[in-house]
């Protein structure tokens, strides 16, 4: 998977011409659509969520801005885009992507293969915790759970039973029952990574934003798949498509708040749809009143397409069952609880 994902020529697997899905020129926008994608409104509301930790942290002569996973930049472009200028002004944008930098990108925003070590203010991960490589676990005919092996043509064999720290990490995360063919993706690298870029940020918060699930409701075959061309497809590891996996949400917001950040983190770390975070930063998707049509046609058409785009990001079955992890650290959470 992480070849497949992240490799560069001559890695081993599939063609040896090929690259990883991520470091292809095309990038990600070129499969999938993500929130960043569906609608300006959604940097909009992560641009308003910087100016609330900017506030909560007595607005810092620098601001920091980190977008995890960045792709081609979309994201972070947008989100300067839409600051008040007294804000753009002292943020420091960065954007965190293991392929190279875009042509075109603006000057002002630092391209890195990895978060900085020290932030003041956001750093903002959407759609990265899914795409960290993990391992897959599947109950074999004597009820073990053991990894599942795969070749770059996606044939898919058992191996050895789970040990060490993986087999810990699903007794206490995802135990699985004793009955054939019941899987699990085992969360521990996310875990990892995520608790690796939260202890980056000294004030502020962080934000994972991504499909998951919890130990109340864990999927029983897992849920690993692939992606190629805006249509899902089987999770072949030969670079040809992204693959993905839901995120142990709950796992990984121990991490968080366990390993390196809980010395400095904030109150806990709580999780919200994002349905109910867009919403309490103003996207709503209320359609707009008629009597506008009569006044303004032009201005109703356009309120009318900003509720069908807020609609579509807020949306149940969709992008609005996306979970908000947060973690404040030295500053109280700008996010509230809220019904979804």
């Amino acid at each position: 998977m992480r070849a497949a994902l992240y490799g560069t020529d001559g890695d081993g697997y599939g063609d040896s011409d090929a690259l990883g899905f991520y470091r292809r020129p095309e990038g990600p926008a070129g499969h999938f659509r993500t929130s960043v994608h569906a609608s300006p409104l959604f940097a909009a509301a992560v641009a308003r969520l910087l100016c609330r930790v900017d506030e909560a942290l007595g607005r810092p002569g620098t601001l920091d801005f980190v977008d995890m996973a960045a792709g081609r930049g979309e994201l972070v472009t947008e989100v300067l885009a839409a600051l008040p200028a007294d804000v753009a002004a002292r943020t420091r944008a960065y954007a965190v992507e293991i392929a190279g930098r875009p042509e075109g990108l603006a000057p002002r925003i630092t391209w890195l293969s990895e978060p900085p070590p020290q932030v003041t203010g956001l750093l903002f991960a959407n759609e990265w915790l899914d795409n960290v490589p993990v391992e897959v676990a599947e109950v074999d005919p004597e009820g073990v759970p053991r990894l599942v092996l795969v070749r770059d043509d996606g044939i898919e064999r058992l191996g050895g039973p789970l040990s060490g720290a993986e087999a810990e990490w699903l007794a206490r995360w995802w135990p699985l029952p004793a009955e054939e063919g019941l899987r699990a993706e085992i969360g521990l690298p996310r875990d990892l990574v995520w608790a690796a870029a939260v202890s980056c940020v000294a004030r502020g918060l962080a934000v994972a934003v991504d499909y998951g699930h919890t130990a109340d409701a864990r999927p029983p075959f897992g849920t690993l798949t692939g992606f190629r061309e805006g249509r899902e497809t089987a999770p072949v590891p030969d670079g040809s498509c992204d693959i993905t996996a839901h995120v142990a949400l709950d796992a990984c917001a121990a991490a968080g708040a366990g390993a390196g950040a809980g010395a400095h983190a904030s109150g806990p770390a709580p999780l919200l749809t994002q349905r109910a975070a867009l919403r309490a930063l103003g996207v709503t998707g209320a359609r707009p009143s008629l009597a506008l049509a009569g006044t303004d046609p032009a201005a109703y058409v356009r309120a009318l397409a900003g509720a069908g785009e807020a609609a579509e990001l807020t949306a149940p079955g969709g992008l609005g069952d996306f979970a908000w992890l947060l973690r404040p650290v030295g500053i109280a959470n700008p996010l509230p609880r809220e019904p979804a």
